[in-house]
């Protein structure tokens, strides 16, 4: 364990913070790859005086907007056009899909969207896909972009104070990273239950 906190920490000194913007960039794609092993060795170096955590924070997060807005407009522009363009083949049929329930999920979307985007930022392997509802219902950018950057501060944030403090025992840091895991899931279940239980009531009430 302590050979790879070094080796880690060798090359998050290496790539310096234009390299934590593109690593956070990659994660917050659709490409699977762990925030944990870019923000917190980075904070520890800060700690140390090699960086400045103010700027790694930053650099997290602007690393992590790029992704984002890479999956929103992907979604928008391509998963749009070949979803609607499968909902009208009799193929679709089969599935139970059609573009009127498609528009539908949509608006569901929209109308959950500011909440769905924070939070979905603070659930591991959610955080990474929240972005393509968001593009692909058409949520408002600027919304999008607030509360997107919202989540993905609070996340960095997070990281950064685990690896500031406890980047040199990882164990502990490793523990508290599951912890706090944990709540975000359970958190984002929370959140589902109630878009559930809202969705029923207001069926109900028709």
């Amino acid at each position: 364990m302590i050979d790879i906190v070094h080796y880690l920490l060798a090359i998050t000194a290496d790539m310096g913070y234009v390299g934590i913007v593109f690593l956070m960039a990659i994660e917050s794609s659709f490409i699977p790859f762990p925030s944990e092993i870019v923000i917190p060795p980075a904070a520890y170096l800060a700690a140390l005086g090699q960086m400045n955590i103010f700027c790694v924070i930053i650099s997290g997060i602007i690393g992590s907007l790029i992704g984002a807005c890479f999956n929103y407009y992907l979604a928008l522009t391509l998963g749009r056009k070949i979803i609607y363009s499968l909902a009208s083949k009799k193929i679709a049929r089969f599935f139970l899909i059609d573009e009127e329930k498609i528009k539908t999920a949509e608006s569901y979307f929209i109308n959950n969207g500011a909440a769905s985007t924070f939070i979905g930022r603070l659930v591991p392997a959610v955080r990474q896909l929240i972005s393509i509802p968001a593009g692909f219902s058409q949520m408002n950018f600027r919304k999008f972009l607030l509360f997107t950057t919202l989540g993905s501060g609070l996340w960095t944030i997070i990281l950064a104070v685990l690896g500031y403090f406890l980047g040199a025992n990882q164990e502990l840091m490793s523990r508290y990273y599951k912890e706090i895991s944990i709540v975000a899931i359970a958190l984002g279940l929370i959140f589902v239950v109630y878009l559930f239980w809202k969705n029923r009531k207001s069926v109900k009430s028709v």
